[in-house]
Protein backbone atom coordinates (compact mmCIF):
# COMPACT_ATOMS: atom_id res chain seq x y z
CA UNK A 1 0.00 0.00 0.00
CA UNK A 2 1.07 3.56 -0.67
CA UNK A 3 0.36 6.49 1.13
CA UNK A 4 0.22 9.91 -0.07
CA UNK A 5 -0.31 13.18 2.00
CA UNK A 6 -2.38 15.58 0.65
CA UNK A 7 -3.96 19.21 1.12
CA UNK A 8 -6.75 19.87 0.75
CA UNK A 9 -7.46 23.50 1.76
CA UNK A 10 -5.30 25.64 2.56
CA UNK A 11 -6.76 28.12 5.69
CA UNK A 12 -5.44 31.24 6.15
CA UNK A 13 -6.82 32.95 9.94
CA UNK A 14 -5.80 36.09 10.99
CA UNK A 15 -3.21 36.53 13.91
CA UNK A 16 -0.02 33.60 13.07
CA UNK A 17 0.98 34.44 16.74
CA UNK A 18 -2.50 33.54 18.10
CA UNK A 19 -3.21 30.46 15.88
CA UNK A 20 0.12 28.74 15.34
CA UNK A 21 2.30 30.39 18.05
CA UNK A 22 5.18 31.51 15.85
CA UNK A 23 4.98 34.52 13.09
CA UNK A 24 3.66 37.92 13.46
CA UNK A 25 0.48 39.52 15.41
CA UNK A 26 -1.00 40.65 12.09
CA UNK A 27 0.12 38.12 9.89
CA UNK A 28 -2.04 35.84 8.43
CA UNK A 29 -1.72 32.05 9.67
CA UNK A 30 -0.99 29.22 7.10
CA UNK A 31 -3.17 25.96 7.93
CA UNK A 32 -3.89 22.93 6.05
CA UNK A 33 -7.08 20.24 5.75
CA UNK A 34 -4.77 16.95 5.75
CA UNK A 35 -5.98 13.93 4.01
CA UNK A 36 -4.56 10.97 3.19
CA UNK A 37 -4.86 9.16 -0.07
CA UNK A 38 -4.12 4.76 0.23
CA UNK A 39 -3.35 3.28 -2.99
CA UNK A 40 -4.57 -0.49 -1.84
CA UNK A 41 -5.21 -3.48 -4.36
CA UNK A 42 -9.25 -2.83 -3.67
CA UNK A 43 -8.92 0.90 -5.03
CA UNK A 44 -8.21 4.04 -3.57
CA UNK A 45 -9.35 5.00 0.23
CA UNK A 46 -9.49 8.70 1.60
CA UNK A 47 -9.15 9.76 4.91
CA UNK A 48 -11.06 12.99 5.48
CA UNK A 49 -11.66 15.21 2.31
CA UNK A 50 -11.24 18.72 3.09
CA UNK A 51 -12.82 20.83 0.58
CA UNK A 52 -14.98 19.65 -2.38
CA UNK A 53 -15.35 21.41 -5.85
CA UNK A 54 -18.74 22.51 -4.99
CA UNK A 55 -17.05 24.04 -2.21
CA UNK A 56 -14.90 26.13 -4.14
CA UNK A 57 -17.46 26.97 -6.97
CA UNK A 58 -20.17 27.99 -4.11
CA UNK A 59 -18.02 29.13 -1.15
CA UNK A 60 -20.59 31.72 0.34
CA UNK A 61 -23.29 28.99 -0.21
CA UNK A 62 -21.92 25.90 1.17
CA UNK A 63 -19.53 27.12 3.44
CA UNK A 64 -21.15 29.78 5.12
CA UNK A 65 -20.17 33.51 5.84
CA UNK A 66 -19.14 32.91 9.69
CA UNK A 67 -16.06 29.62 8.14
CA UNK A 68 -14.82 32.42 5.31
CA UNK A 69 -14.47 35.27 7.23
CA UNK A 70 -12.70 33.03 10.59
CA UNK A 71 -10.39 31.05 8.23
CA UNK A 72 -10.07 32.88 4.93
CA UNK A 73 -9.65 29.58 2.72
CA UNK A 74 -7.76 29.95 -0.26
CA UNK A 75 -10.53 28.35 -2.18
CA UNK A 76 -8.04 26.60 -5.05
CA UNK A 77 -9.85 24.21 -7.29
CA UNK A 78 -6.45 22.31 -7.52
CA UNK A 79 -6.39 21.47 -4.05
CA UNK A 80 -9.62 19.98 -3.69
CA UNK A 81 -8.88 15.69 -3.12
CA UNK A 82 -10.64 15.02 -6.90
CA UNK A 83 -8.38 17.72 -8.40
CA UNK A 84 -5.16 15.52 -6.70
CA UNK A 85 -6.59 12.41 -7.32
CA UNK A 86 -7.06 12.95 -11.52
CA UNK A 87 -3.34 14.73 -11.06
CA UNK A 88 -1.96 11.38 -9.61
CA UNK A 89 -3.62 9.53 -12.57
CA UNK A 90 -7.01 8.04 -11.04
CA UNK A 91 -10.23 8.77 -11.76
CA UNK A 92 -13.20 9.27 -9.12
CA UNK A 93 -14.52 5.96 -9.54
CA UNK A 94 -11.25 4.70 -8.21
CA UNK A 95 -11.86 6.27 -4.51
CA UNK A 96 -13.97 3.11 -2.88
CA UNK A 97 -14.09 3.75 0.62
CA UNK A 98 -13.87 7.24 2.35
CA UNK A 99 -12.95 7.22 6.76
CA UNK A 100 -13.73 11.17 8.08
CA UNK A 101 -12.40 11.77 10.92
CA UNK A 102 -15.34 13.32 11.65
CA UNK A 103 -17.95 15.33 9.37
CA UNK A 104 -17.48 19.34 10.26
CA UNK A 105 -17.48 20.99 6.50
CA UNK A 106 -13.57 21.31 6.21
CA UNK A 107 -13.35 17.55 6.54
CA UNK A 108 -16.62 16.13 4.57
CA UNK A 109 -16.56 19.04 1.58
CA UNK A 110 -15.50 16.53 -0.56
CA UNK A 111 -17.65 13.83 0.16
CA UNK A 112 -20.02 15.03 -3.08
CA UNK A 113 -17.18 14.23 -5.42
CA UNK A 114 -17.01 10.43 -5.15
CA UNK A 115 -20.60 9.67 -4.77
CA UNK A 116 -19.82 5.94 -5.38
CA UNK A 117 -17.39 5.46 -2.18
CA UNK A 118 -18.54 3.50 0.82
CA UNK A 119 -18.21 6.34 4.14
CA UNK A 120 -17.28 4.90 7.42
CA UNK A 121 -18.12 6.80 10.16
CA UNK A 122 -19.22 6.02 14.11
CA UNK A 123 -22.44 5.66 14.48
CA UNK A 124 -22.59 8.87 17.57
CA UNK A 125 -21.00 10.99 14.61
CA UNK A 126 -23.21 10.00 12.10
CA UNK A 127 -26.49 10.60 14.53
CA UNK A 128 -25.01 14.06 15.60
CA UNK A 129 -24.72 15.47 12.08
CA UNK A 130 -28.18 14.53 10.85
CA UNK A 131 -29.37 16.34 13.98
CA UNK A 132 -31.99 19.11 13.04
CA UNK A 133 -29.44 22.34 13.05
CA UNK A 134 -31.94 24.29 15.86
CA UNK A 135 -30.80 21.97 18.20
CA UNK A 136 -27.77 23.56 18.76
CA UNK A 137 -25.62 20.24 18.01
CA UNK A 138 -24.16 21.25 14.00
CA UNK A 139 -21.45 23.05 15.18
CA UNK A 140 -19.05 22.77 11.69
CA UNK A 141 -21.80 20.52 10.35
CA UNK A 142 -23.32 21.70 6.79
CA UNK A 143 -26.11 19.11 5.42
CA UNK A 144 -25.93 20.20 1.94
CA UNK A 145 -22.41 18.45 1.82
CA UNK A 146 -24.10 15.46 1.99
CA UNK A 147 -27.73 15.80 0.42
CA UNK A 148 -26.41 13.29 -2.51
CA UNK A 149 -26.95 10.60 -0.35
CA UNK A 150 -23.42 8.90 0.49
CA UNK A 151 -23.47 5.24 1.04
CA UNK A 152 -22.98 5.69 5.07
CA UNK A 153 -21.18 2.50 6.99
CA UNK A 154 -21.66 3.54 11.01
CA UNK A 155 -20.28 1.37 13.30
CA UNK A 156 -20.48 1.22 17.24
CA UNK A 157 -17.58 2.05 19.25
CA UNK A 158 -16.69 -1.11 20.20
CA UNK A 159 -13.75 -3.42 19.35
CA UNK A 160 -10.06 -4.29 19.99
CA UNK A 161 -7.08 -2.34 21.86
CA UNK A 162 -4.02 -0.65 19.73
CA UNK A 163 -1.27 0.79 21.93
CA UNK A 164 -3.14 1.29 24.34
CA UNK A 165 -6.27 2.75 22.89
CA UNK A 166 -9.89 0.34 23.56
CA UNK A 167 -12.62 -0.12 21.22
CA UNK A 168 -10.77 0.58 17.73
CA UNK A 169 -12.67 -0.43 14.46
CA UNK A 170 -11.10 -2.37 11.73
CA UNK A 171 -12.86 -1.46 8.66
CA UNK A 172 -14.28 -4.22 6.75
CA UNK A 173 -14.01 -4.81 3.23
CA UNK A 174 -10.37 -3.73 2.59
CA UNK A 175 -7.12 -5.24 2.18
CA UNK A 176 -5.05 -3.03 4.20
CA UNK A 177 -5.36 -2.51 7.94
CA UNK A 178 -7.43 1.38 8.95
CA UNK A 179 -8.77 1.50 11.98
CA UNK A 180 -11.25 3.93 13.59
CA UNK A 181 -9.78 4.82 17.07
CA UNK A 182 -11.72 6.59 18.99
CA UNK A 183 -10.80 10.37 19.93
CA UNK A 184 -14.27 11.67 21.43
CA UNK A 185 -14.56 14.87 22.47
CA UNK A 186 -14.36 17.96 19.62
CA UNK A 187 -17.49 16.06 18.37
CA UNK A 188 -19.57 13.11 19.12
CA UNK A 189 -18.23 10.69 17.81
CA UNK A 190 -14.81 12.19 16.35
CA UNK A 191 -12.40 9.92 15.39
CA UNK A 192 -8.71 8.94 14.63
CA UNK A 193 -7.27 6.91 11.71
CA UNK A 194 -4.84 4.84 12.11
CA UNK A 195 -3.34 3.35 8.95
CA UNK A 196 -0.42 0.71 8.35
CA UNK A 197 1.87 1.48 5.63
CA UNK A 198 4.99 0.38 4.15
CA UNK A 199 7.08 2.23 6.85
CA UNK A 200 5.01 1.52 10.00
CA UNK A 201 1.97 3.12 11.31
CA UNK A 202 0.53 6.57 10.82
CA UNK A 203 -2.74 8.29 13.01
CA UNK A 204 -4.49 11.14 12.15
CA UNK A 205 -5.68 12.55 14.93
CA UNK A 206 -8.44 14.44 13.27
CA UNK A 207 -9.27 17.74 15.28
CA UNK A 208 -8.41 16.06 18.28
CA UNK A 209 -6.12 18.44 18.27
CA UNK A 210 -4.08 21.46 15.92
CA UNK A 211 -0.66 22.33 16.72
CA UNK A 212 2.26 20.28 16.75
CA UNK A 213 3.25 21.83 19.94
CA UNK A 214 0.58 19.73 21.88
CA UNK A 215 1.82 16.99 21.52
CA UNK A 216 5.43 18.04 22.92
CA UNK A 217 6.11 15.14 25.14
CA UNK A 218 8.45 17.51 26.96
CA UNK A 219 7.09 21.09 27.07
CA UNK A 220 3.48 20.28 25.22
CA UNK A 221 1.33 24.07 24.75
CA UNK A 222 -1.26 25.16 23.24
CA UNK A 223 -1.59 28.55 20.96
CA UNK A 224 -3.40 31.23 22.77
CA UNK A 225 -5.96 31.09 19.95
CA UNK A 226 -6.06 27.58 18.87
CA UNK A 227 -7.03 26.60 22.84
CA UNK A 228 -9.70 29.10 22.99
CA UNK A 229 -11.48 28.16 19.72
CA UNK A 230 -11.50 24.09 21.00
CA UNK A 231 -12.80 24.75 24.31
CA UNK A 232 -15.44 26.41 22.84
CA UNK A 233 -16.07 24.26 19.43
CA UNK A 234 -16.14 20.70 21.67
CA UNK A 235 -19.29 19.48 22.74
CA UNK A 236 -17.11 17.30 25.48
CA UNK A 237 -14.39 19.60 26.46
CA UNK A 238 -13.12 17.20 29.18
CA UNK A 239 -13.06 14.20 26.72
CA UNK A 240 -10.90 16.07 24.40
CA UNK A 241 -8.45 17.12 26.85
CA UNK A 242 -7.88 13.62 28.09
CA UNK A 243 -7.66 12.47 24.60
CA UNK A 244 -5.06 14.69 23.85
CA UNK A 245 -3.18 13.71 27.14
CA UNK A 246 -3.77 9.99 26.17
CA UNK A 247 -2.28 10.84 22.28
CA UNK A 248 1.05 12.43 23.94
CA UNK A 249 1.28 9.38 26.00
CA UNK A 250 1.52 7.41 23.08
CA UNK A 251 3.99 9.53 21.01
CA UNK A 252 5.74 9.51 24.42
CA UNK A 253 6.13 5.29 24.27
CA UNK A 254 5.42 4.73 20.90
CA UNK A 255 6.42 7.56 18.74
CA UNK A 256 8.90 5.28 17.14
CA UNK A 257 6.25 2.92 15.70
CA UNK A 258 3.39 5.10 15.03
CA UNK A 259 3.83 8.91 13.50
CA UNK A 260 0.32 10.99 14.56
CA UNK A 261 -0.72 14.41 13.54
CA UNK A 262 -3.82 16.51 13.31
CA UNK A 263 -5.88 17.49 10.27
CA UNK A 264 -4.58 21.34 10.67
CA UNK A 265 -1.25 21.58 11.80
CA UNK A 266 1.02 22.44 8.57
CA UNK A 267 4.41 21.97 10.61
CA UNK A 268 3.23 18.52 10.44
CA UNK A 269 1.98 18.25 6.61
CA UNK A 270 5.55 19.55 5.39
CA UNK A 271 7.32 17.32 7.73
CA UNK A 272 5.73 13.79 6.53
CA UNK A 273 4.81 15.05 3.00
CA UNK A 274 8.38 15.75 2.72
CA UNK A 275 9.36 11.64 3.80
Amino acid sequence: MRIHHLNCGTLCPASARFVTGSGGLFERARMVCHCLLLETSRGLVLVDTGLGTRDVEDAKGRLGQRFLKRNAPRLDPAETALAQVERLGFKREDVRHIVPTHLDLDHAGGLADFPDAQVHVFGDEHAAAMLPPETGAKFGYQPVQWAHGPKWNRYAVDGERWFGFEAVRVIPGLDAEVLLVPLTGHTAGHCGVAVKGPGGWVLHAGDAYFSHREVDTVAPRSPWGVALFQKLKSVDNAARLGNQERLRGLVRAHGHEVKVFSAHCAVEFDRLRAG
